[in-house]
């Protein structure tokens, strides 16, 4: 499995009971904090693993530094910060690689285990079927904030906490299930990945606007025009496949294509195990996993629809 249907990681069967998967990730930061922000783009990085339905076994540091305008206590932060995740999700350090850049950069290669009849790709989605969300939406809104330095300690503790966590536990919940097609939503937005995922099904699907998880500040700032680069780009190139139904609000579409970093697991499930499948997440500490949609119907040409 490559790249032909846009899946969160490539797959290579070794054996008849063993693939490895692999994925890479890195970003500037998004927070002030050198710690958290080596938390949080070592989360994002697996997120791409366990969205395949794999384990992750070893990563290797992908790092950028201005050596010449930094105190090196920064990148040594940072890296703390994402060895903190790789040892909670099982994996080990494998070591990296580091050049002189004039901005940071930092992220994880990732390499993952599946048994290759156990890989979970973004297509399979079927008719009928509950979408199921695993975190709250509006990083790219909140973060957009925090740059303008307008958003409120709690909210920034709210939107840390969501996205230094890691998907594993999520992962762990799915591995009791069956489910026909997941991916992880970060920069292409909510509406952008279930589009990759419908497209690789050729289905259509409804997005149930006032079930979506979201921040707290997320509203508030996007009705303030708050919002990032990226979001204006999702909407400009996702607009032409989506259906805003009746009384659906602008702040409610811009929701949809917010550009999310470390975001959550996005899940396509038989309908009927639905609702036990979100109380499993949320014992499990996955307290804000919503069902937010359903797949409506087989399409040639997928399409969503928003809709109250």
């Amino acid at each position: 499995m490559g790249i032909e249907h846009r899946d969160d990681s490539s797959a290579y069967k070794v054996s008849e009971d063993l693939a490895i998967v692999q994925s890479l990730d890195f970003f500037t930061p998004i927070v002030d904090d050198p710690f958290t922000f080596g938390q949080i783009t070592a989360a994002n990085a697996f997120s791409d693993i366990y969205a395949m339905g794999a384990r992750p076994i070893t990563a290797l540091n992908i790092v950028g530094f201005p050596v010449d305008d930094m105190d090196n206590s920064v990148l040594r932060d940072i890296l703390r910060g994402g060895l903190s995740k790789i040892t909670e999700s099982g994996a080990v350090l494998a070591g990296g690689h580091s050049i002189k850049d004039d901005e940071l950069k930092y992220g994880l290669s990732v390499t993952g285990v599946v048994h290759p009849d156990k890989i979970i790709s973004n297509g399979g989605a079927k008719p009928g079927d509950a979408l199921v969300l695993t975190k709250p939406l509006g990083t790219g809104i909140v973060a957009t904030a925090l740059k303008r330095k307008l958003i409120s300690p709690d909210e920034l503790d709210t939107m840390v906490k969501s996205m230094v966590r890691l998907n594993k536990y999520a992962a762990d919940v799915v591995a009791k299930y069956t489910v026909h097609a997941m991916t992880d939503v970060t920069g292409y937005g909510l509406v952008g990945h279930l589009l990759e995922m419908l497209d690789s099904s050729l289905m259509d699907a409804r997005i149930f606007v006032d079930q979506l998880p979201v921040l707290p500040g997320t509203f508030k700032y996007a009705e303030q025009d708050i919002i990032p680069g990226g979001l204006k780009s999702n909407l400009k190139f996702y607009k032409p496949r989506i259906a805003v139904g009746s009384g659906v609000t602008k702040i409610q579409e811009l929701l949809a294509v917010d550009p999310q970093t470390s975001g959550g697991l996005l899940i396509s499930l038989p309908m009927e195990n639905a609702e036990a499948f979100v109380n499993d997440l949320h014992e499990n500490g996955d307290v804000e996993a919503r069902i937010i949609g359903e797949i409506s119907n087989s399409s040639a040409e997928p399409r969503i629809s928003l809709q109250k």
